[in-house]
């Protein structure tokens, strides 16, 4: 008698965004059937990679359709901080680009058969947080955004009067690339568009706190915290399983 078992299908997805060629990853448990809600994973500085599909593949086995997007275009895989920190420097300066890049991956998840289009959040991490925020800032018609250990800086924070989304914001208390002074102003920033917000800090955590390959020396600026990964996961879940 056979025997009925979950496998996790990833499958390369190309898409364009104006005239640039993206290829993101779709991933989803065969065994669930039928519509569920879709969660869109933007990547960190170096693109899309090993991590991100590791994530995709963890939200897939919770139920959900997940579509890891691609903000730098096909084969635009950085290996050495110098470029990728250039890669990321171009978006973050340049917020319509990167809201026109999240939005095609976001057209993306919408439109596949296993998406329920009513029900569609997106998580990032570093560089994904702040496109997660982004993407939110521009007003997209999503249930909500995650973002962990983001840079929370806008750089027009009138925009946050078009979010519809809930925003959850989960940061490394001691991250240095992320300073006090840039969480007040997106805590203020929040607060003046009556965003329906939450913003979570882990003690003893930097930047990076989830990436299993950052490293444990927190004096780096950049480190993994067994903790707080873990903390901020069940949050994220939590968060899901309100907005869903």
């Amino acid at each position: 008698m056979a025997t009925a078992h979950a496998e996790i299908i990833s499958k390369p997805v190309e898409y364009k965004e104006g005239q640039t060629t993206l290829e993101g990853l779709w991933v989803y448990d065969d065994s669930v059937k039928g519509k569920r809600p879709g969660v869109l994973v933007v990547h960190q500085w170096k693109g899309l990679g090993d991590y991100e599909r590791k994530r995709a593949e963890m939200l897939a086995k919770l139920g959900y359709n997940v579509f890891a997007v691609d903000i730098y275009g096909k084969s635009v895989r950085h290996t050495n901080p110098k470029d990728a920190s250039a890669e990321a420097t171009k978006y973050k300066n340049d917020r319509k680009l990167l809201r026109a890049r999240v939005n095609a991956g976001l057209d993306v998840l919408r439109k596949q058969e296993l998406t329920d289009a009513k029900r569609i959040a997106a998580i990032g991490y570093c560089f994904g947080g702040t496109t997660a925020l982004e993407l939110a800032r521009g007003g997209a018609d999503v249930a909500g955004v995650v973002s962990f250990h983001g840079g929370l800086n806008t750089l027009n924070a009138s925009d946050a009067k078009q979010i519809k989304a809930k925003v959850l914001a989960l940061h490394g208390a001691d991250d240095p690339h992320v300073p006090p002074a840039e969480v007040a102003a997106f805590e203020t920033e929040m607060r003046d568009a009556k965003v329906d917000w939450s913003l979570v800090a882990y003690g003893g955590a930097v930047h990076s706190f989830t990436d299993w390959n950052a490293g444990n020396d927190n004096s780096k600026g950049s480190a993994y915290n067994e903790k707080a990964d873990k903390r901020s996961w069940e949050a994220m879940k939590q968060f899901f399983a309100e907005i869903f």
